[in-house]
């Protein structure tokens, strides 16, 4: 929180050449760290919790760049790669689910990338998915490719009635927030639909 303040404090102007800062810097910097309160207070403070701020941290940065550009910069998906390789070493005992949650969601991407010739997904997306899977499981990045799919067609739905925005849409913004969503309470409602099914 403390450029929030310096921000504040200097008056959203640097310190040296007293260029305007824009605002958009402090309030992503106070967004980040509401999120990290929200990951710690839902998921306690341990390990797993350090790794998913520090995901939290990328998703945020990618859905800017990505909201703004249609790019997910590559060096974001080979950060998340670094904290995937961790969660796995770290939660070893499931080996398998984070081996299969890199593949199960991209792998189906990029068969939908090959056939629409690239117009329907982007690689950037595939990639965010491969490497987010690898962090959280198979279940959990299925969960988080449906919810992320919701968010962005109600929204987009939402953004095309009211600013006559394009259909073309980033994909990164919403598939991160449907990451974050099932990474602090994916288990939760997972169990809960299987009990609804009575399994």
């Amino acid at each position: 929180m403390v450029p929030v303040f310096s921000w504040i404090v200097l008056g959203g102007k640097c310190r040296n050449c007293k260029s305007k800062i824009s605002v958009q810097y402090p309030i992503i910097e106070a967004l980040n760290g509401v999120l990290y309160v929200l990951v710690c207070a839902v998921n306690g403070l341990n390990r797993s919790s350090l790794l998913y701020c520090l995901m939290t941290s990328a998703l945020l940065t990618l859905s800017l760049i990505d909201w703004r550009t249609y790019e997910i910069p590559f060096g974001i998906n080979v950060f998340l790669f670094l904290i995937g390789i961790v969660a796995t070493v770290l939660d070893r005992g499931n080996l398998i689910s984070h081996l299969i949650g890199a593949v199960c969601v991209s792998a189906f991407l990029e068969i939908l990338f090959l056939l629409s010739g690239g117009r329907a997904i982007g690689g950037g997306d595939i990639k965010l998915m491969a490497v987010c899977g690898l962090i959280l499981g198979w279940k959990q990045i299925i969960l988080a490719f449906l919810l992320g799919c919701i968010i962005g067609s109600v929204v987009h739905t939402i953004r095309i009635k009211v600013s006559s925005a394009g259909h073309m849409l980033a994909m990164g913004p919403y598939l991160s927030a449907g990451i974050f969503l099932a990474a602090l309470w994916g288990n939760a409602w997972i169990s809960w639909y299987l009990s609804l099914l009575g399994l």
